[in-house]
């Protein structure tokens, strides 16, 4: 490859990053980078006494569910955004001080998944569907007319701070494309005009309605206290699933259909490698087993690291 080509490639490539990092749409052109390619957001004031108090008693019913108390980190992330609407420094702070970890450990895990913000994020989180079945049926047409009527996109806030738009890979309700979620509450059988004048409500603050679930859209904070373990009441209410998604099953009860069995000569017997390693057929030794040995074991005298409980064994 000539020095001439290997430029040529080098621009074509810098120009392809800056088309991933800067989503514009008609008429804002000037966004710039995309809010989750930004760090967390440091924050050196501390909560409030009374805010503290209570972040830290609901973390310890938090981590009394769990063997280990770095498994509750993730619902305690939650309920940091549930207080500050986003992932603060000093809620990852906070994350760190009551589960032994360090801010880097809490860092990680904050930037790694996508419900986790790194920004202050909008009263409700407005999410379009736009993979394959509602793209087809109209999902990208929706979030591209609701980005320029919103003005904002993808994981961007309008200017009120009541909307975060936000394209999602897929709101597992197919059989009702094309979908959009308000703060994971469905609305099935979207068009662009019938989200943008939802988006409209939401701004005016009048109460809306999901397709299925509960009868009204709670605040991304509120939601935010649900997904760290703290129920508000409405799981029950309304309809789960809707008639497209029982049909199948319905159809199955109608015709008398049953899922094919197995033979019992077939592959459920033990093959001899298997019952050589005293293994089921279909099973097989892990890859790295050391990796998934407990690194902590509790013991008379509280949870200790594996290594502190062989100290003194060559005694």
């Amino acid at each position: 490859m000539t020095a001439h080509e290997q430029e040529d490639m080098r621009s074509q490539l810098e120009e392809a990053s800056e088309r991933r990092v800067h989503h514009s749409v008609a008429g804002h052109a000037d966004h710039g980078p995309l809010h989750h390619h930004t760090p967390l957001h440091a924050s050196e004031e501390a909560y409030p006494e009374d805010v503290r108090a209570q972040l830290v008693a609901d973390s310890e019913l938090i981590i009394a569910r769990y063997p280990q108390k770095r498994s509750a980190l993730l619902p305690m992330l939650h309920l940091v955004q549930s207080v500050d609407g986003y992932v603060t420094g000093r809620g990852v702070q906070l994350c760190a001080e009551l589960l032994d970890l360090t801010t880097a450990e809490v860092s990680g895990v904050a930037t790694f998944y996508t419900q986790y913000k790194r920004h202050p994020n909008g009263e409700y989180t407005v999410g379009v569907c736009t993979n394959t079945l509602c793209a087809i049926m109209g999902g990208d047409q929706i979030f591209d007319e609701v980005s320029e009527h919103l003005g904002v996109g993808h994981d961007e806030t309008t200017e009120d701070g009541t909307i975060t738009l936000e394209r999602v890979e897929c709101n597992a309700a197919c059989d009702y494309a094309p979908v959009v979620m308000v703060n994971w509450e469905f609305f099935d059988d979207q068009t662009p005009e019938s989200t943008k004048a939802l988006t409209d409500r939401l701004r005016a603050g009048e109460p809306v309605t999901p397709t299925r679930g509960p009868s009204r859209v709670c605040t991304f904070k509120q939601v935010s206290r649900v997904l760290a373990g703290f129920p508000d009441g409405l799981a029950d209410e309304g309809p789960g699933a809707g008639e497209p998604s029982l049909r199948g099953t319905l159809l199955a009860k109608e015709k008398g259909w049953t899922a094919p069995r197995p033979e019992p000569e077939t592959d459920t017997e033990p093959t001899a490698e298997g019952q050589a390693g005293g293994l089921a057929a279909g099973q097989h030794d892990s890859v790295n087993t050391d990796a998934n040995d407990a690194d902590e074991v509790p013991t008379s005298e509280g949870v200790k690291d594996v290594d502190e409980t062989h100290e003194g064994d060559d005694a």
